[in-house]
């Protein structure tokens, strides 16, 4: 294979002198936070976009305090620590809301995990006028409260069941009686929704969204008794317990999804006709019509999107957009109506790059708003006085975010300065956005722009964090591009040793993801897992990593060319980047290793197998080994079912491969993990054991995908390097 010669792109400088002698720790890293980079609190724009609110600390509790935009001072205390007593105690609030009209404000405490990202918690109403506490219910802790529109009602969702709070009574409406654990879910979404049709911009479990005048909701209905259920064991008493969930295989049948819209003042509920041939409904929302809602349907291949209108009293249903594509589409959260209840805006990738459209209610396309061989990573908002929209994007290479600002004319500004990537949230009215960005050399930096990209004021720099690095030696960070044998470009980094001498032979352990949704090459602060790279290069390691096709950024042919064959474009990139590695002057060819997480440790584990005596050393932790094993929605997105491409799942499965193991192989996982089941390891190990392959394993009792808590992450770390000095 005649891979070409690398171009380089860039070269970023080491981040600190080599007088410098100091070396990191695996304690350091992993049991103190000593090289914990800060990021400036996220704030709560006020309705009049020109102050914010922000939690402070004292020995009383938690407060509230109103800051000004323009100067970050101090303006009132919104709420004084100890203030809020629920029964005679002060609560110790975990997170808060204000009502539309910042009347009131909402105070969630005690919460308890749910799934991976949902939780429930008690609720109290804090009363800025009276100054008086309310508990929201006395019936128990639930989940997704939110106000209404006119902030007269608060709606939430307690054991699968909608309910709403008059705020001026405090009468507790239930708006649906038949929710019950593992049957039928009101008002919230279930597990594989939650995970893989997750709401950015919203809370992930969300389920509901509100009129704009308050007075109905609209609600999803999830009727999931026939999925199959998955059992979770937790060690740590003398009888382990047992849970169940719901949780639909590749192939394996789907929750049975409804929309309903709940009118306050009748009590009706209205089923809306959204198509009972349609898999998925991944959104519903309120258009500025009160009387008309938006459903987003997708066809369960997920290649056709439609945005159907839907008339709150009638339930019938028209079709305003169609979007299809031969491989699959990504839900997003970019639908917007405007408050002239004529436009809205929709972001698509129907050009090959995903960009922002303005359309017209009727279905019209109005204009396409952003254009370009880039993708639009994330939108941000419009603001209908100046007609201007705000988004970031993946320019000028996919290595790095920008925050742009493009008016309906098309006037474009980069509001965001210099390299790295830029992540922005914006105020209320768009007058001010802060900016948190960082390089893969420097710490992030977070500072407040008005809305024409002036600075206004640094909120957080981590000099302390830059300090402590000054005092040590860390290797140069080498950005560069690795071209294959048919011309494509794959975004590359490199990490050398503090004392690299391109003369010498040194070991190389290749870092990787590989899959949709997720890039390692990237021009940010990679925090402790970056520096724990160092650290192996500090013991003489050459650390690399590699985007193959698979991964986002780039636009649609190179992000979905994995379409029905995942794991195969993207092993084939990384077998030549492995091959690339031992061409190179530096590289000792025969100790090249590999490691990942999660996609990571699939890749990892495909590697070891599926081409075999390339890599010396592998490490796999929580990996999936075979696709059918991984949840239906975004294992369907990229091969669709078994039933109709079983080639794709059984070719590219490291189960399958599992007789072709050599090298030195780590296989770890937590047993809790609710997201890549610790049965793809058990099954993995059968085949290995079957094979007579000889493996190094480690499992991780109750933790979950993140395998944290206990001293784990030191643990697994450890492990890791050890295993690596070792074996590599």
């Amino acid at each position: 294979m005649n891979t070409k010669i690398i171009v380089p792109s860039l070269f970023l400088c080491t981040l600190v002198s080599l007088v410098s002698a100091q070396s990191l720790t695996l304690e350091e890293l992993w049991a103190s936070s000593r090289f914990a980079a800060k990021k400036a609190p996220g704030f709560q724009s006020m309705q009049d976009g020109l102050h914010y609110s922000n939690t402070y600390e004292s020995a009383a509790g938690k407060g509230i305090v109103l800051y000004t935009f323009a100067e970050g001072t101090p303006k009132d205390t919104l709420l004084y620590p100890g203030e809020a007593v629920a029964d005679g105690d002060a609560i110790q609030f975990s997170s808060y809301s204000f009502s539309p009209d910042e009347k009131y404000i909402l105070l969630t405490a005690a919460p308890e995990m749910i799934y991976r990202h949902s939780m429930k918690a008690d609720g109290y109403l804090f009363d800025r006028t009276s100054r008086k506490t309310r508990k929201l219910s006395e019936n128990g802790k639930f989940m997704s409260p939110e106000f209404s529109p006119e902030g007269k009602s608060l709606s939430f969702i307690r054991e699968n069941n909608l309910f709403i709070v008059d705020l001026t009574s405090m009468k507790e409406t239930q708006v649906t009686t038949d929710g019950k654990r593992n049957a039928i879910i009101n008002g919230a979404v279930d597990w594989v929704y939650e995970e893989e049709f997750s709401q950015l911009k919203f809370s992930k479990y969300k389920g509901f969204d509100w009129a704009p005048d308050g007075k109905r909701i609209v609600y999803y209905k999830f009727d999931e008794s026939e999925v199959k259920e998955f059992n979770l064991t937790t060690y740590g008493t003398l009888y382990p317990q047992e849970s169940t969930y719901k949780y639909p295989k590749a192939g394996e049948k789907n929750s049975k999804v409804s929309a309903f819209v709940y009118d306050l003042a009748s009590g009706r509920n209205i089923r809306l006709q959204t198509g009972e041939e349609w898999e998925y409904l991944p959104r519903i929302n309120w258009t500025k019509d009160p009387m008309q809602v938006s459903v987003q349907r997708m066809n369960r291949h997920q290649n056709v999107l439609e945005l159907i209108f839907c008339d709150a009293e009638t339930g019938s249903a028209k079709v305003i957009l169609r979007d299809t594509n031969t491989t699959f589409i990504e839900i997003t959260d970019d639908l917007t109506f405007l408050n002239d209840g004529k436009r809205f805006i929709w972001s698509s990738a129907r050009d090959g790059y995903h960009h922002i459209y303005l359309y017209g209610t009727d279905g019209k396309l109005i204009k396409q708003i952003t254009s370009g061989k880039y993708d639009v990573t994330q939108y941000y908002g419009f603001d209908e006085k100046t007609s201007e929209f705000f988004y970031q994007s993946a320019e000028p290479t996919a290595r790095e975010r920008r925050i742009v600002s493009i008016t309906l004319k098309g006037k474009k500004k980069i509001l965001s300065i210099g390299e790295g990537v830029h992540e922005a949230e914006f105020s209320n009215g768009f007058n001010y956005f802060a900016d948190t960005y960082s390089t893969i050399t420097t710490p992030f930096t977070s500072a407040l722009y008005t809305r024409d990209g002036k600075l206004a004021r640094t909120l957080e720099d981590n000099a302390s964090l830059k300090k402590t690095l000054s005092n040590y030696s860390l290797g140069k960070t080498d950005a560069f591009s690795i071209y294959t044998a048919d011309s494509t470009e794959l975004l590359a980094w490199k990490i050398v040793p503090p004392d690299f001498d391109p003369t010498k032979k040194y070991p190389v352990l290749l870092y990787l993801y590989g899959g949709p949704g997720r890039q390692t090459v990237m021009n940010e602060w990679g925090g402790t897992q970056q520096l724990w790279h160092h650290l192996l290069a500090q013991k003489g390691y050459v650390i690399l990593s590699v985007d193959n096709r698979g991964t986002p950024g780039r636009g649609l042919e190179f992000a979905n060319c994995i379409y029905k064959d995942m794991g195969g474009p993207e092993v084939r990139d990384q077998l030549e980047v492995a091959q690339w590695i031992k061409k190179q002057n530096w590289a000792d060819p025969t100790r090249v290793g590999v490691w990942g997480w999660s996609f990571g440790g699939y890749m990892s584990s495909l590697l070891m197998t599926k081409t075999p005596g390339v890599f010396k050393t592998g490490i796999a932790v929580a990996p999936v080994t075979n696709w059918r094993y991984y949840d239906n929605i975004y294992t369907e997105r990229y091969l669709q079912t078994p039933q109709e491409n079983a080639k794709g799942y059984d070719e590219n499965s490291p189960i399958n491969f599992a007789k072709d193991l050599k090298g030195n192989f780590l296989l770890v996982h937590g047993s809790g993990d609710d997201n890549v089941h610790y049965q793809n390891t058990m099954e993995f190990i059968n085949a290995l054991v079957k094979n007579n392959k000889q493996f190094d394993l480690m499992v991780y009792p109750n933790r979950n995908h993140g395998i944290y808590g206990g001293g784990a992450r030191l643990h697994l770390f450890t492990l890791m390097t050890e295993f690596i000095e070792k074996k590599l």
